[in-house]
């Protein structure tokens, strides 16, 4: 069951009570990652393969998304400054004991490429706190396989 969870900001990136972050390098340039997280919203489920389903909604400062498992989100933009940052908040969520999720894609250059840092920020009860702390190893390779294949989408 989907249920609304506590609207926050770009501060929460930084506060939340589970914070989990991971950085990696790709060769395609800033603006063409930035393009691809921010202007191809379908092209998602193309290279991340947890996402099922990504679309922009309403006038494309919300986004809808569906995760393999049955995850269901509907996000809100909270930044989107190319080709530095993409930010989004979890309005909308199935994921029991979610109480606020928001995550950043932080670029920067790297040499001729772009180093990527995805933050995923969040808080919930206890139990959900616990699981989101667990699946930090997954979301990491989740997270480096998804570049990877962005990386090959954008340069190949």
């Amino acid at each position: 069951m989907a249920h609304q969870l506590r609207a926050v900001g770009l501060d929460f990136i930084g506060t939340a009570p589970v914070r989990l972050v991971f950085a990696q390098e790709m060769s395609a340039p800033p603006e063409a990652v930035f393009r691809a997280l921010a202007e191809d919203v379908p092209g998602w489920a193309q290279w991340f393969s947890a996402v099922t389903l990504a679309r922009a909604t309403g006038d494309g400062s919300t986004r809808e998304i569906h995760l393999k498992g049955g995850g269901r989100f509907q996000e809100t933009i909270l930044a989107s400054k190319e080709p530095e940052v993409y930010a989004y908040r979890v309005d909308v969520a199935n994921a029991p004991g979610a109480r606020a999720i928001a995550e950043e894609w932080r670029l920067a250059p790297a040499g001729t490429g772009t180093r990527v840092r995805w933050t995923f920020a969040v808080d919930g009860t206890a139990a959900f706190r616990v699981v989101a702390k667990l699946g930090g190893a997954g979301l990491g390779k989740a997270f480096r396989n998804a570049v990877r294949t962005l990386d090959g989408q954008l340069t190949g």
